[in-house]
């Protein structure tokens, strides 16, 4: 089995990249939904986050209030520590079985967008950033997450910086271009895995 681990900053196309490396074959562990599946209603991972931030990060429906929860947390350090203490263990625990059920020959991708800032470099045999240069990234998360720009910087600054994403990688897909050139590169990245499994 490859393990690869995935990143890059919010708005890099990290979904995009997962979603043509599934496609060779790839079988795609997504840190972002196993995290949805941590909190859904009647979880431990959802009654800890209520303890923590009250129960104004809910729903009328009893499920997370994203958008709330991210008001607080995308500004405040120590909320994200907190929210994180709660969250990524149980992530991890789901990567793992999906892991085990992948089979021993399988190119296995993690899909994790905070993997420098918790310091799972070491974990895989190959890390995998999808850069994008900062006026492109900003954009992107403007007209996809419909934030303002205080609101998106702070997002983007809340993660590690590119320089820091960068130094860990052992291969960079340059998102900056068109589409047409994210597939090409990232079939090129899946020979690469390929051999090197």
């Amino acid at each position: 089995m490859l393990r690869v681990g995935l990143t890059g900053g919010i708005g890099s196309g990290k979904s995009a990249v997962a979603d043509l490396l599934a496609r060779h074959g790839a079988v795609i562990i997504d840190a972002d939904l196993l995290s949805r599946e941590a909190v859904e209603p009647g979880t431990p991972g959802l009654a800890r986050i209520v303890e923590e931030f009250g129960p104004g990060v809910l729903t009328p429906q009893g499920s997370l209030n994203r958008p709330a929860l991210g008001e607080i947390v995308f500004s405040d350090p120590e909320a994200r520590a907190s929210l994180n203490a709660i969250v990524h263990p149980e992530v991890r625990r789901l990567a793992a079985v999906a892991e085990r059920e992948a089979g021993p020959d399988a190119v296995v991708v993690h899909v994790i967008p905070l993997l420098v800032e918790t310091g799972q470099q070491e974990l895989f045999d190959v890390i995998v950033v999808v850069d994008v240069d900062p006026a492109t990234q900003l954009r992107r998360v403007l007209e996809r997450d419909g934030l303002d720009e205080d609101q998106a910087r702070a997002r983007i600054e809340a993660q590690a910086s590119r320089q820091e994403r960068l130094a860990v990688a052992d291969l960079v897909i340059d998102n900056s271009g068109t589409f047409a050139e994210l597939e090409a590169s990232t079939a090129a990245l899946w020979e690469r895995l390929r051999r090197t499994a």
